[in-house]
């Protein structure tokens, strides 16, 4: 496979070692091979975690500790580290000549139509100059209702946005196992090569957390892979720590797992609702509902949702999950949150005899409706 446009995630626990400093030797080694990736040809964005963990590595080199850890300290930490972070990228790049960029996002960002544009023109006006974005989720100004909340997410949306050709998402873990490793078993683990379709078996399987100084575990990667798959991309998880682990996944070799993207790719609009927007709320639909949305591409009908969750208006983006927990899907939604509260699990022709008025048959329309599932 040809793959032009290559973001590459690489987590905390991969970038630190054992006593939860910043591995000199690990940087060099992803700088040499992402500098004969881009020798060769390929346009890489790099997706980077580690700033809080080396701000705390500088504070407790000054007897300083964080004490409560809640969301200012987590900020302050990242505000100290990420110039430690991005100074020890820039060193590790201009031994290769390559021009190092720091791109600090938030889901704000890529909530507005306009920003959403606007990061997508600077990433490819930087890729065009030959220079090597390195982006993280701007943690210092970071709150819950506006991150990310893990750079897996991150990486995907970013690879969405940019267009690319494949995610590789390096981990401290080979693959998806067809179950946890971790598990007393007799069998060894049995690491699956390829995943054709992110079902509830892959979920349940990819549970459970990842390494203590990470955010993020399989289950993040997973849906990484969801959110990249929307946008027709291929997302490989690996081992970052494999020798020649990315020369490997680009050549086409089967390195860890890849998971496969949807068939069709989403375009303009649809995949800023995919990619970019911020969830305002949720609503849970019922089973029948669920199999129609994920096999049949409707659009979502009042009578199908079982529960509203979140206050939201009309217009605004929404997910929607099954009653088993699962996100099925997005979109933009044509009733609020309380007007949805008084419709829900009621046929189209009730509508406008309990609100008194009918905006839309659908609650959400299936052309503004992108499925995950």
């Amino acid at each position: 496979m040809s793959y032009h446009r290559v973001v590459v995630k690489v987590g905390t626990s991969s970038l630190t070692n054992s006593e939860g400093r910043l591995d000199k030797d690990y940087m060099a080694k992803l700088s040499s091979e992402i500098c004969r990736a881009m020798n060769a040809g390929h346009e890489v964005i790099l997706v980077s975690s580690g700033a809080i963990a080396v701000g705390l590595e500088m504070l407790e080199t000054r007897q300083i500790k964080p004490t409560t850890w809640d969301l200012p300290e987590k900020q302050a930490t990242a505000a100290v580290g990420q110039g430690i972070l991005m100074s020890a990228y820039i060193s590790a790049f201009h031994s290769h000549q390559i021009i190092a960029a720091q791109v600090l996002l938030t889901r704000e960002d890529l909530a507005d139509r306009s920003r959403f544009l606007n990061a997508r023109n600077t990433l490819t006006m930087l890729l065009a100059m030959g220079a090597l974005p390195i982006i993280n989720e701007n943690d210092t100004v970071a709150v819950d209702e506006i991150k990310f909340g893990d750079n897996d997410s991150l990486a995907a949306h970013v690879a969405v946005l940019t267009d690319a050709d494949i995610l590789i998402i390096l981990s401290d873990v080979d693959g998806v196992y067809a179950q946890p490793p971790s598990t007393s078993n007799c069998e060894p683990p049995v690491l699956l090569r390829t995943i054709r379709k992110v079902d509830d078996n892959i979920l349940r399987v990819a549970g459970g957390a990842g390494s203590k100084r990470g955010t993020g575990g399989m289950i993040t990667k997973i849906e990484a892979a969801r959110i990249a798959g929307t946008g027709g991309i291929a997302t490989v998880i690996a081992q970052a720590r494999r020798e020649r682990v990315l020369d490997d996944i680009l050549a086409g070799e089967s390195v860890g797992t890849m998971i496969l993207p949807r068939k069709s790719v989403l375009r303009g609009r649809r995949k800023w609702i995919a990619a970019g927007s911020h969830p305002r709320g949720v609503v849970i639909v019922n089973e029948g509902a669920a199999r129609k949305i994920r096999t049949d591409n409707v659009s979502l009908l009042a009578v199908g949702i079982t529960e509203v969750r979140k206050r939201f208006a009309s217009g605004d983006l929404i997910e929607i999950y099954d009653a088993n927990g699962n996100r099925l899907a997005r979109g933009l939604t044509n009733y609020s949150s309380e007007e949805l509260d008084l419709i829900k699990g009621r046929r189209s022709e009730e509508i406008e005899l309990i609100l008194g008025y009918k905006y839309y048959e659908e609650v959400i329309h299936r052309d503004n409706l992108v499925v995950f599932a």
